[in-house]
Order: structure tokens, then sequence, then C-alpha cells
């Protein structure tokens, strides 16, 4: 059963990430909202783990989040707006967020 997590937090305050990636099955998708974008940072450790992926783990970052921090996506990640995050949450039969 594919699940879409949700992660809002960033990766450098706590173990949230390490915890999910952990947890990803090949047919997930984590969707990376709020401070959580911060990972996509290029260089830093939980981009490279977060590009190192499998193929099949789709990799989803909120448009308003990376614009509010200057942050640019990399071509593996795909950039959704609001209504594509609600309409992402649907395609999925579980939405796993990481409080």
């Amino acid at each position: 059963m594919a699940t879409l997590h949700l992660l809002s937090h960033s990766p450098f305050g706590d173990t949230r990430l390490d915890s999910c990636l952990r947890l990803l099955g090949t047919d997930d998708a984590l969707l990376l909202s709020g401070d959580a974008v911060y990972a996509l940072q290029p260089g830093t450790v939980p981009a490279q783990r977060l590009l190192a992926l499998p193929e099949g783990v789709a990799l989803l970052a909120l448009e308003e989040d990376l614009l509010a921090r200057a942050l640019a996506a990399p071509p593996r990640v795909r950039v959704l707006d609001y209504p594509g995050f609600v309409d992402c949450c649907s395609r999925y039969a579980k939405v796993n967020s990481w409080l």
C-alpha cells in the first residue's frame, strides 16, 4: 500500500528525515514542505540521501516553500503548488505526516 509521507521540519534540527527515509517503500512518495525543503540544499548530506533514493520513490516539494527560502529544486524533485498537493494526497492509499 503506497504512502505519501509529509515532512515539514528541517533535517538539520532533528531526526525526522532519517526516520522517514528508513520507512519509505519503493512506491511511496515524500513531500517536503516548510523548513524540510532545506534538505534540498546542494552539497548537503540530506540532499545526497534524497537524491540517492530509488526512482520509484516520488520526491516532491511545495513551490511556495522553495520560493520563500530561495531554493531551487533539483531535476529529480517534482515541484507542486497547493492544488497539486491536494491532488497528490488523493492519489495515495495512506498519508503519513511526520509531526
